[in-house]
């Protein structure tokens, strides 16, 4: 008998609501704890371990925006000239002090010298050979970035559990920092199951298809700092398939297997994941990807995906994501969606929610309208290629009315 944790009985017909299922799965699952320090440049895409705190001010010091002069704006509340002592650009600062009367000329980025408060650009003044005229009179402070305007000495400059875009590695390298901790790369174990699957580049002998699952799955993998151990294809062998577990176990903080999770007569992996943990859960409210299940071996958690390719897709995206986020000790964040006009009759049965695909589009007027996109079968894998967005129709509603509100998230 398959052993169970907190869960519905995994023989019955009981389906678990997403919200509840993604619930249950958070409370047990926890962020793994092994890190290591990487040079920045090798960062991209992983998840921050410690907070990163600026030591210093950005900008280090007073600087000018423009191109123009520097002068303190109290000397031209009398006169409209000035007389231009020297120059400063940026990493060659003008190293005296500005007196009344007199300015500078000063590149962007260079350091505002002693003395001087505002900027006026060079196109609203006139050289008149040492002297400069002026055409307007500034405020102090005019075109001025301050000491630590973007920055303060101490700030956390970017906190743990983000995961390292380009744009926050500039932000880390713009305090001279050039280290992180990080968390170390999650290893994934990849499991297909069944006798009818066979590699691409072979010939289908009768009863056969490719198997496409582990080539969408490592796909969407690559958006996460995981290692991929792919075990490739197993068949409908119960010993096989144990044997192909335990090593998965072994070597794996997380193991996704598709296909083997449902009723099916040589669906064996239920079997011998009851033999090596337990399942937390199985069969889930939600369309397509009903036979989702949720455990644990001995070390490894075990996600089993349904073998139809739109199922293991879309299961992947609203179940796995915010484990693989979890285990990775990155900070959750919801799921970007907006709201569109329905453009046709949306098809649903109350029961599941259901993430059909869809296509969505600006009007004239720039209405947000979506239509779904063609057939919605969990085997139509172009259902998702060829889409842009998923319909996310709540369980408990039906039929979608045309100009009635579909929430939609954009791939």
């Amino acid at each position: 008998m398959i052993q169970t944790c907190d869960s519905p009985n995994p023989n019955g017909s009981a389906l678990l609501p997403i919200k509840e299922a993604i619930a249950k799965m958070f409370a047990h699952i926890k962020p793994i704890e092994d890190n290591n320090d990487l040079p920045l440049q090798n960062a991209l895409g992983r998840v921050l371990a410690a907070d990163v705190i600026s030591s210093i001010d950005v900008p280090p010091a007073d600087n000018s925006a423009m191109d123009g002069y520097a002068m303190d704006h109290q000397s031209l509340s009398q006169h409209n000239k000035l007389k231009m002592v020297g120059g400063a650009l940026a990493g060659q600062p003008f190293n005296k002090t500005l007196l009344a009367g007199q300015c500078i000329r000063i590149m962007t980025g260079a350091i505002i010298p002693e003395g001087a408060d505002a900027v006026i650009m060079q196109e609203n003044t006139t050289v008149d050979g040492d002297n400069i005229v002026f055409n307007q009179i500034p405020e102090k402070g005019n075109s001025v970035r301050k000491a630590g305007e973007d920055i303060q000495r101490g700030q956390v400059v970017v906190a743990s559990g983000t995961k390292l875009k380009a744009s926050h590695l500039a932000l880390i390298a713009s305090v001279g920092v050039d280290h992180v901790r990080v968390t170390r790369k999650l290893k994934i174990g990849l499991i297909a199951t069944g006798d009818e699957l066979t590699p691409p580049g072979q010939d289908l002998v009768p009863g056969a298809i490719y198997e496409s699952n582990r080539f969408a799955l490592n796909g969407l993998l690559s958006d996460f700092p995981v290692e991929v151990i792919d075990m490739g294809i197993i068949k409908d062998d119960k010993s096989s398939l144990r044997a192909a577990f335990v090593q998965a176990d072994n070597e794996c903080d997380l193991v996704l297997s598709c296909g083997g999770v449902s009723v099916g007569e040589a669906d064996y992996v239920k079997e011998v994941l009851a033999e090596l943990g337990n399942i937390n859960f199985w069969k889930v409210a939600i369309k397509p990807g009903k036979p989702f299940a949720f455990g644990q071996l001995k070390q490894a958690w075990f996600c089993g995906l349904p073998g139809n390719p739109v199922s293991s897709y879309v299961t992947f995206e609203q179940l796995v994501t915010p484990i693989l986020q979890t285990l990775s000790g990155q900070t959750l964040s919801p799921t970007p969606h907006f709201i569109a006009k329905a453009a046709g009759i949306i098809k649903k049965r109350p029961g599941r929610a259901d993430y059909q695909r869809g296509i969505f589009y600006r009007d004239e007027s720039g209405e947000l309208w979506v239509k779904p996109n063609g057939k919605q079968g969990s085997g139509i894998m172009s259902s998702i290629a060829n889409a842009n967005c998923y319909m996310a129709l709540e369980q408990d509603i039906g039929d979608v009315q045309v100009g009635e509100n579909v929430n939609i998230q954009p791939f």
